[in-house]
C-alpha cells in the first residue's frame, strides 16, 4: 500500500532549510559586526573594571564572579545572534503573533508572581528574566510584521491607527504597572517611529503623537516617584543632595573627573560605591572617568556607526517587513543608548535604562544581541548586485532591448502616498538609446 506523503513542510524542516547558506545572498554586514564586537569588548572591560577592584577590597571569595556571569550571558547572547543571523528573518512574520502572546503572558505573570524589589516588579524567577526587555524586541518584530501585512490599509483609521494604539496601550500599560515608566516610554516611542516609517497617514500620526504625549504626561504626573525624579532637573545636584539627585550628582562628578584623557582603566574611584549601579545604569559615568572625553567620543562614535549601518540595512532591505524591522531595531538600540547617556549628563530625569552592549544585565544584553542578529540576517537577504559584462558593439547590428542593467537606489519618501514604506527602494531603469530609423541621406 502506497504511503501518502503530506505536501506541507513542517516548521522544523523550514527552519533547517532557512539555516542553510543561500547562493543568491550577500555575506552579513561585517562592518556592523565589527562595531558591535567593539562595543561588547568595551562592555567586558568595564565590567571587569567596576567589579574586580571593589570585590577585592571587600574581601570577596570570588572577585571575578560578576565578570564570569557576564561572560556566560555574553556567550549565550552571541550564540543567539549568530543563529538569527543565519536564519531567514521572514520566518518571524509567522512567529510574530505567538511571540507577542507569550510576551503579554510574561508581563501579566510578572504582575502576579514577580518579586518586588525597591518598589517595582521587573524580574521573573529571581533575577533571571526581565519581561520588559523581552517586550522591546518582540514589539519591534510584531509592529514590523503587522505594518507589512497591512500595506495601503495602514492609512485607514480602522486598520491602522486604532489597532496600533490598542496594542501599544496594552504593552505600555502592563509595563507601567510594574512600574517601569522609562521602558514603557521607550517602547511607545520606537513603535510610533516605526508606525511613521511604515507609511502611516501623517495627520493620523501627528494626532496620535499628541494624544500619546498627553496620556504620558497624565500618567507621569500621577506618580510621586516619577515626579520626584523630574524635579531633580530643576535643582543643582551638587548643592542640594536628595534621594533623587544623589545618583545624578555622583555620576556627574565621576564623568567630569576624567578630564580629557581619563584616569586609566581600573583606576577610577566611582565604582567604589560612589556611583550607584556602576556596573549597569551608571557605567557610562565610569567609562568617562577612566577614559576621559576621548573615550566618551569614541563610544558615541561607535553608536553613530551602528546607527548608520542599521539604517543602511533598512534602506536596502528587499521587502517592507525587512525595512520596517531593521529601522525599528536600529531606533530601539540608538534611543536606549541616547537615553542612558542623557541621564548621566543630566539632560533627562534619572531612569533605569542600561547602556546597550556595555552594561551588565542578562535580558538586556541578550535581547540587544538578538536584535543585531536580525539586522545581520536582513543584510544577508539583500540581493547581490548584477554583474554587467561589456558587449562589443557590432556595426550595423540592430540594438538589443533591455540590455542595460537596472540600478536599485533607495530614497526616503516623506509622503507615503503609495504602498511603499517611507524607507523604500526606488528603481531607476536606464533607457536605451534608439538608433534613428532614417538614413544618413534623409
Amino acid at each position: 500500500m502506497a504511503v501518502q506523503v503530506s505536501s506541507r513542510v513542517s516548521l522544523l524542516d523550514s527552519l533547517r532549510d532557512r539555516l542553510r547558506q543561500r547562493a543568491n545572498t550577500r555575506p552579513a554586514d561585517y562592518v556592523l559586526a565589527i562595531v558591535v564586537g567593539a562595543l561588547v569588548l568595551i562592555g567586558v572591560l568595564m565590567i571587569y573594571s567596576v567589579s574586580v577592584g571593589p570585590n577585592l577590597q571587600g574581601g570577596s571569595d570570588d572577585p571575578f564572579s560578576l565578570v564570569q556571569r557576564h561572560l556566560a550571558i555574553l556567550v549565550f547572547g552571541v550564540t543567539l545572534m549568530l543563529i538569527l543571523a543565519r536564519l531567514d528573518y521572514r520566518i518571524l512574520m509567522r512567529l510574530a503573533v505567538p511571540l507577542m502572546v507569550v510576551t503579554v503572558a510574561l508581563l501579566i505573570a510578572l504582575l502576579m508572581i514577580g518579586e518586588e524589589v525597591n518598589g517595582a516588579r521587573r524580574w521573573l524567577f529571581g533575577p533571571s528574566i526581565q519581561p520588559g526587555e523581552v517586550a522591546k524586541l518582540v514589539t519591534v518584530v510584531y509592529i514590523a510584521a503587522w505594518a507589512a501585512s497591512k500595506g495601503k490599509k495602514l492609512k485607514r483609521l480602522v486598520y491602522g491607527l486604532i489597532p496600533f494604539s490598542i496594542l501599544i496601550g496594552l504593552i505600555s500599560g502592563l509595563i507601567i504597572l510594574q512600574p517601569n515608566y522609562s521602558t514603557a516610554l521607550l517602547i511607545a516611542g520606537v513603535a510610533f517611529t516605526m508606525f511613521f516609517m511604515a507609511g502611516a497617514d501623517l495627520k493620523q500620526f501627528l494626532g496620535a503623537t499628541i494624544f500619546g504625549g498627553a496620556a504620558a504626561v497624565v500618567v507621569v504626573t500621577q506618580s510621586a516617584r516619577a515626579m520626584s525624579r523630574i524635579n531633580t532637573l530643576y535643582v543643582d545636584p551638587l548643592q542640594e543632595l536628595t534621594d533623587g539627585s544623589w545618583q545624578m550628582a555622583q555620576s556627574l562628578i565621576a564623568l567630569a573627573s576624567g578630564g580629557v584623557f581619563g584616569k586609566g582603566l581600573g583606576t577610577g574611584g566611582g565604582q567604589y560605591g560612589y556611583v550607584p549601579l556602576a556596573h549597569s545604569d551608571g557605567i557610562f559615568a565610569i567609562w568617562g572617568e577612566e577614559t576621559g572625553l576621548i573615550g566618551a567620543v569614541v563610544l558615541v562614535g561607535l553608536f553613530l556607526a551602528l546607527t548608520y549601518r542599521g539604517f543602511r540595512i533598512a534602506r536596502n532591505a528587499p521587502d517592507d517587513f525587512g525595512r520596517v524591522l531593521a529601522a525599528g531595531v536600529t531606533f530601539w538600540l540608538v534611543f536606549q543608548a541616547m537615553l542612558n547617556m542623557a541621564v548621566i549628563t543630566q539632560l533627562v530625569p534619572f531612569t533605569g535604562q542600561p547602556l546597550p552592549f556595555i552594561s551588565y544585565g542578562g535580558s538586556s544584553l541578550v535581547m540587544c544581541l538578538a536584535g543585531v542578529g536580525l539586522l545581520l540576517s536582513i543584510s544577508r537577504a539583500m540581493p547581490k548586485p548584477a554583474v554587467v559584462k561589456s558587449v562589443p558593439t557590432i556595426v550595423g547590428a540592430p540594438p538589443k532591448e533591455n540590455q542595460l542593467a537596472t540600478k536599485k537606489n533607495a530614497t526616503i519618501s516623506y509622503g507615503g502616498g503609495d504602498r511603499r514604506t517611507r524607507v523604500s527602494p526606488r528603481r531607476r531603469t536606464a533607457t536605451t538609446r534608439r538608433r534613428s530609423k532614417t538614413g544618413p541621406g534623409e
